[in-house]
């Protein structure tokens, strides 16, 4: 199937659920709260809503970027995720979209609507570090595929989101812009590698977000955050203008990723963004299954709370154990049954990543003149990818223990459509203890699904008592994001989604 026609089909299909679903719910545009205070309704909706405003001319799209700026203004200087912000360049887009729909021109589905993208992919114009000292002032000449799908469909960049070096931790820091907050507590994590694009989502300050996860780093920070997001099917989304960009026998396990408020913006978004640009070689023209047409009665989930590594906190066990109750209420078949291979995610990822010992990533960084890595980095350096493998029979060997892996879980959701669990065993943590001993043994529930390739989706069902977020992660069969992403809008339905923080 011609790639652009699918993903044509599939926004049609959309907007009329999408029209349905709106009459049916309320609209925060529209609430009594949102005419109170025009600015706190804007800064709440969804991006979906926000562009059907636009559309229907309910909202400029100059106002709904000024709320965004404004909200910005208010709470980065506190989060510190933003840190590009692109406000004239923003406006001046906005102007011109509402130019353009006054003479009837709708460019795409997100015509108006503001963005934020991750400061791992590149954006013509706008400083991309990566993280990294080496590239403090570096302005790429081009568009990362992805980004340059999401402003041809209309999309409005606000700005860049802080990273940690080389997206290379669950925490946001680096020696460049320094260290991002979470927006529910200030002392934690918003989590990594997509933790500026998490923690101002979450703050109002963006409704659609743009990252990448190798190994948690968009579910990660929406499970701290309390959002929604995707992780696609290996294959789906161009890496075209990622930093770094990936190469070599890794090379699957990276994923360009979606973050949002709302799970029907993940649905709005994947099929722009998905599809082959001819210039990665690993992506596949597969058709988009849509997630309004996903029937929850004929689907079966497996699910289990606790991988045997990591156990989770009570209350994110008992997260689990309430959706799949959610699912069954829907009619889902549901059954408690555990992976074969669970406990062996965590071994295999540190395996496959430990070849060299880290010596190419500081040669790498050396080469870019990174002169000073940042502590976060090195503690990822020598806890995550150390020590170096003794041989190469020994590094080859563990590229085979991933093939068993992917194998065995193949085998396993043979049985099933999906396989719901935790995302992390805790939530959101004390900022610098990620790779604290009993913390890091909790990356195999997210690093599974970059062993698979399978989608991935996770959504907030709940809060923990210390007041943070709890997601959970639904995982489909590889090229069914439409079944991951239908099985978290019911428990964004059945349990309510985001929730501002407040205060900030």
């Amino acid at each position: 199937m011609n790639s652009k026609i699918g993903r044509r089909d599939f926004l049609g299909t959309l907007a009329l659920a999408g029209a349905a679903a709106a009459a049916q719910r309320t609209n925060l545009i529209d609430s009594a709260e949102a005419a109170a205070n025009p600015s706190d309704g804007i800064t709440s909706a969804s991006a979906s809503d926000l562009a059907a405003a636009i559309r229907s001319k309910k909202l400029r799209s100059r106002d709904v970027v000024e709320a965004h700026l404004e909200r910005i203004a208010t709470v980065n200087p506190k989060l510190n995720a933003v840190v590009q912000l692109t406000a004239e360049a923003a406006r001046k887009a906005a102007d011109e979209a509402d130019a353009a729909l006054a003479r009837g021109d709708i460019k795409g589905p997100l015509h108006g609507v503001p963005i934020t993208i991750k400061d791992t992919l590149e954006t013509a114009g706008v400083i991309c570090t990566g993280g990294t000292k080496g590239r403090a002032n570096f302005v790429p000449k081009a568009d990362a595929t992805a980004v340059a799908r999401l402003r041809a469909a209309g999309g409005i960049i606000l700005g860049k989101t802080n990273v940690p070096e080389l997206a290379g931790a669950a925490e946001t820091d680096n020696l460049v812009y320094g260290r991002t907050n979470n927006p529910y507590d200030l002392t934690r994590t918003p989590g990594g590698s997509s933790g500026g694009e998490a923690a101002i989502i979450a703050a109002g300050g963006s409704p659609l977000g743009l990252g990448t996860d190798a190994g948690g780093s968009i579910r990660i920070p929406a499970h701290y955050c309390g959002l929604a997001a995707i992780k696609p099917t290996a294959g789906r989304v161009p890496r075209t203008g990622q930093f770094p960009l990936p190469l070599g026998a890794r090379n699957p396990v990276f994923h360009v990723s979606l973050i949002a408020r709302k799970v029907q913006d993940l649905a709005l978004a994947l099929p722009i963004i998905a599809g082959p640009d001819f210039r990665d070689h690993s992506i596949v023209g597969m058709p988009l299954g849509d997630p309004a047409k996903v029937a929850l009665r004929d689907l079966k989930v497996a699910y289990f709370d606790d991988d045997g590594v990591a156990t989770p906190t009570r209350e994110i066990a008992a997260a689990v154990r309430d959706a799949a109750k959610a699912f069954a209420d829907a009619g889902v078949k549901v059954e408690e049954n555990r992976p074969p291979d669970v406990a062996k995610p965590g071994a295999v990822y540190l395996d496959i990543s430990r070849g060299d010992g880290g010596a190419g990533t500081r040669a790498f960084l050396k080469s870019i003149g990174t002169d000073q890595i940042s502590p976060l980095f090195e503690r990822a350096l020598t806890v995550a990818v150390a020590p170096a493998m003794p041989n190469t029979t020994e590094a080859l060997g563990a590229f085979a223990r991933w093939d068993l892996f992917r194998n065995s879980m193949l085998r396993f959701i043979e049985n099933y459509d999906a396989l719901l669990s935790p995302v992390m065993p805790y939530p959101a943590l004390p900022h610098g203890t990620s790779f604290d001993d009993d913390r890091r043994i909790g990356f195999g529930y997210t690093q599974m699904h970059n062993l698979t390739g399978w989608p991935t989706a996770t959504v907030r069902i709940g809060t923990s008592p210390e007041g943070l977020p709890i997601g959970v992660q639904v995982a489909a069969r590889p090229w069914r994001e439409d079944v991951a992403l239908a099985l978290v809008q019911h428990l964004e339905q059945t349990f309510g989604g985001w929730k501002m923080p407040q205060p900030i």
